[in-house]
């Protein structure tokens, strides 16, 4: 559906030239939703909006739907960006406008007759949970509904994509939560392939398939989201593992355990699938003689599956801690002692 093929961009500035996305290589697969994270500078808002030609790229090639966007007419890329559609993380709503009026500018643009816009309007404000507010404006609306707005607005011309450039960064958690599951809603019902860029874990966690790893302009590591939790191989991928799996709270309550009881065993252990669903440590308790301290543990769902981490502390003699380490790495968790020195 979107294969970028040695993408680079290049921006020249006073102070010499910024290598802004360099060599990128990614192939995202028709309806999937598909997760860019970085941190700021990293390079994923221009990645991202090179793929309706916002950016153009310095090199390398960008194609959508078997079109190389680089290579298009203005009239031709016109016509592929009204399949190529975008949310912002501000909305970009017309202030003067009314929520219908909003959603039907698109197709206003796009030559649509009265009757069909109005139908379709009303179609989009049904689709994202918008009935009874077709007449306000975007000053009367919270910033979940200004979102809905602008979800319905770039979803008026049918679009095969749906590009997310930090949707849901200004929004509070349980607003993020309501917008992502719209998405995914939104994806199930119309197989639309949706692109999103964050730096935010959970947004990956809660709805990606396959998520892309930016640093410095290039994607250090890729792949589908439950095996990238499982075996994070790069230290920015760690970091944002450590979002969802290890809060910061929890890293100071470990170090200080550690640094109180330096003989006993600090274990982090990760369950995949139908195994973070199994009582394993009442298990351990009974086949060993060991004192079991629960530390901290979070079972999230993904895309492709259930994660589950749970951080112990293990005391007793050394044998016995050795066997139940030994033991819970042959039920299919993995097990990793953990050293805050």
């Amino acid at each position: 559906m979107i294969t970028l093929d040695a993408v680079r961009k290049i921006f020249k500035t006073k102070d010499g030239q910024v290598n802004a996305v360099d060599q990128v290589n990614l192939t995202i697969d028709q309806g999937e939703i598909f997760g860019i994270i970085g941190y700021s500078g990293a390079g994923k808002s221009t990645l991202i909006r090179m793929l309706n030609m916002l950016e153009r790229p310095t090199s390398g090639s960008v194609t959508v739907a078997g079109q190389d966007l680089s290579k298009l007419s203005k009239s031709g890329l016109r016509k592929a960006r009204q399949e190529i559609s975008m949310i912002f993380q501000h909305f970009n709503l017309l202030w003067s406008r009314t929520v219908r009026e909003n959603i039907a500018f698109p197709l206003e643009i796009a030559g649509v007759a009265r009757a069909e816009r109005l139908r379709r309007v009303d179609e989009l404000i049904k689709l994202v949970g918008l009935e009874g507010r077709g007449e306000s404006y975007p000053s009367q609306l919270s910033g979940g509904q200004k979102q809905r707005v602008g979800i319905a607005r770039a979803l008026a011309n049918n679009p095969k994509v749906l590009l997310c450039d930090e949707a849901t960064s200004a929004l509070d958690p349980k607003t993020t939560d309501s917008i992502l599951n719209l998405l995914v809603e939104i994806n199930e019902k119309l197989g639309l392939t949706i692109v999103l860029i964050t730096h935010e874990m959970h947004v990956i966690r809660k709805i990606c398939h396959r998520v892309a790893v930016m640093e410095n302009g290039r994607v250090v590591e890729q792949g589908p989201v439950l095996d990238v939790f499982r075996h994070p191989s790069e230290e920015i991928t760690k970091d944002f593992v450590k979002q969802i799996t290890e809060p910061e709270e929890t890293t100071d309550v470990i170090k200080q355990l550690a640094s109180e009881k330096p003989q006993n065993k600090i274990v982090q252990l990760t369950f995949v699938g139908g195994r973070a669903e199994q009582p394993i440590i009442t298990e351990v308790i009974r086949k060993f003689n060991v004192q079991v301290n629960i530390l901290q543990g979070k079972v999230s769902q993904t895309q492709n599956g259930a994660y589950g981490s749970l951080f112990i502390q293990l005391e007793g003699v050394d044998s016995e801690v050795s066997d139940a380490i030994n033991y819970m790495n042959q039920q299919q968790v993995e097990v990793e002692v953990v050293s805050y020195e």
